[in-house]
C-alpha cells in the first residue's frame, strides 16, 4: 500500500505524460461516463456533471490511473495476483486481463474464508487482489482487507472505496469500456515486464476483451 502512494506521488511530480491513447478513443468508449450517484471518495475523479445528472469522469485521472497501475501490477510475482469479476461484461474482459498477465482469476462470487481460511480447498494466499466492481464484489474487498492484501479496483462513481488501495475510477458496467480500459491494462503491463517492446508488438485488439452479445 506505502508503495502506490510513493508511485502516485512519483507520478504527480513529473510533468503530465502523453495520454495512452487519444483522448478521443476514451470518449468514444464511454469510459468516462458514470452514474447518477457519487459515493465518498470518489469525488475527487469527477469531471462534471451532465444536464441529465451523470457524472462524467476526469480523462487525465483515468489515464494516469491505468497508467500507475500497470507499473504496480508489473511489479509483483503474477502468481500473486488474483483478479474478480462477478458482472457479465466484467467477467469476458478480466478473465483476459487475467490470462495475458498469468494471474489467478476468480468468476463470480467470492466465497468467505477463500483468502482468510487455510483450511478450505480454495484457499489462495495473493498479494494483490484486482477487483472489477467493487460495490459487486464486495466480499472480496472485506476478505483482502481482513488479511493485509492489496486492493486494486475500478471504480464508478457509486462504487464503495473503503479498503480499496488503489482506485482506477471508470464506467465499470459498459461492455465497451471495460474491454477498453483491460485492453489498455492488459498491454501496459506486459510493457512496463518487458514482454513487448511497443504498442505494435502487442497482438490483441478492444475487440479481443469485448463480452459477445448472444444472439438467437
Amino acid at each position: 500500500m506505502e508503495e502506490l502512494k510513493q508511485e502516485e506521488g512519483h507520478q504527480a511530480e513529473q510533468q503530465q505524460p502523453q495520454m495512452l491513447v487519444n483522448q478521443n478513443e476514451y470518449l468514444e468508449e464511454g469510459i468516462h461516463i458514470a452514474t447518477k450517484v457519487k459515493a465518498q471518495g470518489m469525488e475527487r475523479f469527477v469531471y462534471k456533471v451532465r444536464e441529465d445528472g451523470l457524472f462524467l469522469l476526469d480523462i487525465a485521472a483515468i489515464d494516469e490511473r491505468i497508467r500507475i497501475a500497470a507499473k504496480m501490477l508489473a511489479r509483483y510475482d503474477p502468481s500473486k495476483i488474483v483478479v474478480t469479476a462477478s458482472r457479465t461484461y466484467a467477467i469476458f474482459a478480466a478473465e483476459k486481463f487475467a490470462t495475458l498477465i498469468n494471474a489467478k482469476f476468480i468468476k463470480g462470487r467470492v466465497e468467505p474464508g477463500v483468502f482468510t481460511n487455510p483450511n478450505r480447498k480454495e484457499f489462495m494466499e495473493p498479494e494483490l487482489i484486482f477487483i472489477s466492481d467493487s460495490r459487486n464484489e464486495k466480499q472480496a474487498v472485506n476478505e483482502a482487507s481482513k488479511s493485509s492484501i492489496t486492493v486494486m479496483a475500478l471504480s464508478d462513481t457509486d462504487n464503495l472505496t473503503k479498503f480499496v488501495d488503489f482506485i482506477i475510477p471508470v464506467n465499470n458496467r459498459g461492455r465497451r469500456s471495460l474491454a477498453f480500459v483491460y485492453y489498455l491494462l492488459s498491454r501496459e503491463v506486459m510493457r512496463e515486464r518487458g514482454s513487448i517492446k511497443s504498442n505494435e508488438e502487442f497482438q490483441y485488439k478492444i475487440d479481443d476483451f469485448e463480452a459477445k452479445l448472444e444472439t438467437r
